[in-house]
């Protein structure tokens, strides 16, 4: 120990030590079978946090380790973004900063009992405001929110069902500390310990009392996947790959047929052909497709990424233009500012147009659809709206062509199954290129997915539920008790800190003493 602390000692080593420990949680997220990691993958920053020699420091530390969990979670953008990745990081790797110093408050030096038991509760509550400001569409959203790392574990997405991603990042940081305060405060154990049958408590009464969604009927969705088109022409190109694979469907017995983001790069309006030949193909396969079309209209200025339904007789005039845009990859946030991201990666040239509302579509067959396009798969708050309004079916339409070789495909196709666990909804997932998946109303894995090589339509019997999820009744309400609790952490930091003032004594009178008739001072007594 005394060697670790001694290499810490250097400034520029620690701030090293603290970037790769902010990045270590990254490495539940690719691979399934590593999600228990992320149960400790904190502790190494915790550690450090705890042992750093100033309050001061500690805010460094925590901005270092934001920044490394910034840089990994978004590594794979740098062949896109290049330099300005690193600067993304930074800036939104000082989110991290305050916590950094809250860690330090309640676990440096030695803490007492009651100041360990109350860490359990203000530091997941801390991490949960910093993932939700970081949500926010205009710093990136909600991609890689920790709680998502565990995508594939059946008690955490029962526990998305109760109170969403927000509750699984809550339990994770929460088990974070108590796992921390075990190995680095001994004399603690007691409230570790306590905090953590505490979640294993919360685990148990989500999987024994929560409603599981009641499965009322099947439905037969096929998915399109062109994969990789190269060469010149690309968009006519991909649109006959799609045409092609979509006929393959004739006389499957298919309710609904779902293309990707982008699949269609022109407005239906301005190339009636086209809109011609998707009607023939309704026709074939006896549904309506929902395609994606990225392009300018023709009836209003600027370009929108549009999910479109396309019945036997064209356009049926269900249409859901994109709200939330990638920053820089479809607009550049303060363009006047920040337009030189054009220059040194492949931001934005133009920007999209927003959307106003979202959309609940009649897919024929009685069967309605939400759609969301690309990373709004990503937003809690947009699956749940659409839940509510009455989809049974979620579905989103994505394009990660451009990250094929990363992991980004799979973590994307990962968040389908959230979505669902949270909802209580089935989920469809379609990309251009893969990863396309489809989850169930409890999160479950529907079929096999369609990896970054396949160029195919498959059929998928999703399972419809009925019902209503405690998320979906209740909202954001571990965000809210986060909330509350930093508040309530505040007021009595302030009390603290006023009560010594309220307590000091009176100061001394300065009342000079009686004087006698000599002059001098009188005695008692006297």
């Amino acid at each position: 120990m005394k060697t670790i602390s001694h290499w810490l000692a250097s400034p520029w080593r620690r701030s090293a030590a603290a970037m790769l420990a902010g990045a270590l949680p990254v490495l539940a997220y690719p691979e399934p079978s590593l999600w228990w990691f992320a149960y400790v993958a904190l502790v190494p920053w915790i550690a450090l946090l705890r042992s750093a020699p100033t309050g001061k420091r500690a805010l460094y530390d925590g901005w270092w380790g934001g920044f490394g969990f910034m840089l990994a979670m978004h590594h794979w953008l740098l062949p896109n973004l290049h330099v300005f990745t690193f600067v993304i990081a930074a800036l939104l790797g000082a989110l991290w900063a305050p916590w950094g110093r809250l860690v330090h408050r309640f676990l440096a030096g030695k803490p007492s009992p009651g100041r360990v038991s109350a860490s359990l509760a203000v530091l997941p509550s801390g991490w949960l405001l910093i993932e939700l400001v970081r949500s926010w569409q205009g710093l990136g959203g909600p991609w890689g929110v920790l709680g998502s790392s565990q995508w594939e574990v059946e008690p955490a997405l029962r526990l998305a069902s109760v109170g969403g991603v927000w509750l699984i990042s809550f339990l994770v940081v929460a088990v974070n500390v108590a796992v921390a305060v075990l190995v680095a405060v001994r004399r603690c154990r007691v409230p570790a310990v306590a905090g953590l049958l505490a979640t294993a408590v919360a685990t148990s009464a989500a999987w024994v009392w929560s409603p599981r969604p009641d499965v009322e009927d099947r439905v037969r969705i096929a998915v399109v996947q062109p994969g990789v088109i190269q060469g010149a022409g690309g968009p006519d190109r991909r649109f006959t790959r799609e045409e092609q694979l979509t006929r393959e469907l004739a006389g499957q017995d298919v309710d609904l047929v779902v293309w990707g983001e982008s699949s269609v790069g022109f407005d239906l309006r301005d190339r009636p052909g086209f809109a011609r030949r998707l009607a023939a193909l309704s026709r074939e396969t006896g549904a309506n497709i929902l395609v994606n079309v990225d392009a300018r209209r023709s009836d209003k200025p600027g370009i929108y990424k549009s999910s479109i339904l396309v019945g036997p007789d064209g356009p049926t005039g269900a249409r859901y233009d994109k709200m939330r845009l990638v920053p820089f990859g479809e607009y550049i946030p303060l363009r006047s500012v920040l337009g030189w991201a054009t220059s040194v990666g492949e931001a934005a040239a133009e920007d999209r147009r927003r959307g106003t509302e979202q959309v609940v579509m009649d897919a024929g067959h009685g069967l309605r659809i939400g759609p969301m396009v690309c990373f709004e798969s990503a937003f809690s708050d947009m699956s749940r709206n659409l839940a509510d309004d009455g989809a049974e079916v979620l579905i989103a339409q994505s394009a990660t062509s451009t990250f094929q070789q990363s992991w980004a495909p799979e973590q994307h196709a990962s968040l389908a199954a959230l979505r669902a666990a949270e909802t209580g909804r089935p989920m469809v997932h379609a990309t251009l290129t893969g990863v396309s998946a489809v989850s169930g109303p409890s999160g479950q894995r529907i079929g096999s997915w369609l990896g970054t090589s396949a160029s195919a339509s498959t059929v998928y019997e999703v399972p419809l539920a009925d019902g209503v999820t405690p998320y979906v009744r209740y909202g954001d309400w571990p965000v809210q008790a986060a909330l509350l609790i930093i508040a309530a952490w505040g007021v009595s930091e302030g009390i603290r800190i006023l009560r010594p003032r309220l307590r000091r004594p009176a100061p001394e009178s300065h009342v000079q003493p009686a004087r006698t008739a000599h002059g001098s001072p009188a005695r008692p007594g006297r």
